[in-house]
This record gives structure tokens, sequence and C-alpha cells, in this order.
């Protein structure tokens, strides 16, 4: 029997919300990687919700993908923390020694990027942890119990064949991150930073609607998935490292402002800006990828 919509999109997010669940143990004990999986969990479902819209009544499904951005939102503070953390800690085991600076300079910007942002990462891990004993994520997490059997469907549209409607859900995903890469020539270079950022978020999207889609639609789904991940991949390292860049330079300036030395700074910033162009080089090949060219 072929399976209905409803019936796929129901496994689909049982699937994720185990994730979800299954993350905040190893978040409580501030298990490695853990608030990253448990944020991957969270945006999963988000785009889950966004994606397959037409499947849910719109006031459930809205207030739901309102507590997910919240929950998302909290855990993210952490997660970037720890990211900026180990990124900044990378680049001056690679850059730190190679340069002429005493041990006293590289210390000075190793208390300014790494343990600053460790610290950062301690107190959002603190936030997060008030955030899961809260009232308001007991809510969520009951009502994800009960939405992992038994979401608020549009039962007309949930008896549509599953091949039908997941097939229009990531032709409709796909069109949408082709029309920004499109767009992506036409503009200014200060607006084309953000506008990649957006192909990104769009190409994130589109992949994990592949995701949901591919026991239903099976290989098709699973390559236009990895395509999408290939893009997503490519400008993540991207924002990353200008993100990186625009970081150091602000806390450089803190530096000067101090009176210390701010040369590793100079050094650790063309670093980001060579790695940005490195990531920048890979994306037209990535673009064309995701339309089969």
């Amino acid at each position: 029997m072929t399976a209905t919509a409803g019936e796929a999109i129901v496994a689909a997010l049982s699937d994720n919300v185990d994730r979800l669940l299954a993350a905040e143990p190893d978040v409580r004990d501030d298990a490695p990687d853990s608030v990253h999986q448990m944020r991957v969990a969270t945006r999963r479902l988000r785009s889950v919700l966004r994606s397959y819209r037409g499947l849910f009544e719109r006031t459930p499904a809205r207030a739901m993908g309102e507590e997910l951005k919240w929950l998302a939102g909290v855990l993210g503070v952490a997660r970037d923390a720890e990211v900026r953390a180990e990124r900044f800690e990378t680049l001056l085991t690679k850059h730190g020694q190679q340069s002429d600076h005493s041990a006293a300079d590289v210390e000075l910007v190793t208390a300014r990027l790494v343990t600053a942002e460790n610290n950062r990462y301690a107190a959002a891990h603190a936030d997060v942890l008030l955030a899961l004993d809260s009232e308001r994520y007991h809510a969520l997490r009951d009502e994800l119990t009960k939405w992992r059997t038994e979401p608020p469907l549009r039962s007309a549209r949930g008896q549509v064949p599953a091949t039908d409607f997941f097939g229009v859900v990531l032709e409709r995903d796909r069109e949408r991150v082709q029309g920004l890469i499109q767009q992506e020539t036409t503009v200014t270079p200060a607006e084309r930073v953000e506008l990649l950022h957006d192909i990104r978020k769009s190409a994130k999207r589109l992949r994990y609607s592949c995701e949901a889609a591919e026991p239903i639609i099976g290989a098709d789904a699973s390559d236009l998935g990895s395509r999408a991940k290939r893009l997503q991949t490519v400008l993540g390292d991207h924002r990353d490292a200008v993100e990186s860049q625009h970081a150091i330079y602000g806390i450089s300036a803190d530096a000067g402002a101090a009176g210390e030395d701010t040369a590793l700074y100079r050094i650790l910033a063309g670093a980001e800006d060579t790695a940005a162009r490195q990531a920048l080089s890979r994306y037209p090949d990535a673009a064309a990828a995701l339309s089969g060219e």
C-alpha cells in the first residue's frame, strides 16, 4: 500500500523528535558536541515544519515553530561561542608559533580570543541548563512527545500519496535555492555576503526536506540532499571565516586601545580572509551541481 503524506511526515517527525530528546542528557552533562547535536535536531524539526507546512494545522504548527526557534536560539549562543573558541585555538596553534611574537603576546591574544570564548560558552551553557529546567521547555518536550505520533495534521492533505506531496515540496525548496543563486550575480559586494548566507540557509532547508523525503522518494531525494549539503558546507565554511575575521578585528581594536601589540591579530585576520576566499572559490561548482549542471 502506498504511504500517505501524513504517514510519511509522522515518520520524519518521530525521527527528529527522537534525536532532540536523546541529545538532552548529553547537553546536561556537557558532553562534547552535545549542544551542536541538540541544536541541529531542533533546526531539522523547524525545517520540516516549514517545508511541509501544508500538512499541518496552521495555529499549532506556528506555535511549535516559535518554541523550537526559542530553543534553537538558547542553544545557538552556547554553540557559537564553542565554535569560535575552537576556531581561534586552531588559528593560534597554526600561526601563533610561526610568528616572531613573544610568548607573552601569544598569551594575551589567547586570553582575548580563546579564553574569553570559553568563558562565554560556560555562561551560555549555564543558561541552556536553566532553559532545560524551565516550565517552557518541559511544556515543549511534552508537546513534542505528542507530535511524535499524533501531530496536528490537516486530514485531507494527509491522505495525499506521499510521493506526490513530498516531490512537490522538494521541487519548491530547490527552486527557492536556485532563485537566490540567480540573484547572487546582481547584487553589490556588500549585499553579496548576506545573500550567500541566505543561500546557505535555503540549501540547509532543502537538505533537511530531502532527508525527510528519502524514505519515500529514495535515491533522487538522497542525491539532491547531498548536493544541497555540499552547497551548505561550502557557504558555511565561508560564513564561519567571515564572521571569525570580523570578530578578530573587533577584539584587535580592543587590544589596541589597551596598548597591546595587534600584529598577531592581523595575521589571524589575514588567515581568515584567505580561508573565506578559498571557500568561495568552491561555490560556483557547488551551485552548478545543485542544478545538475
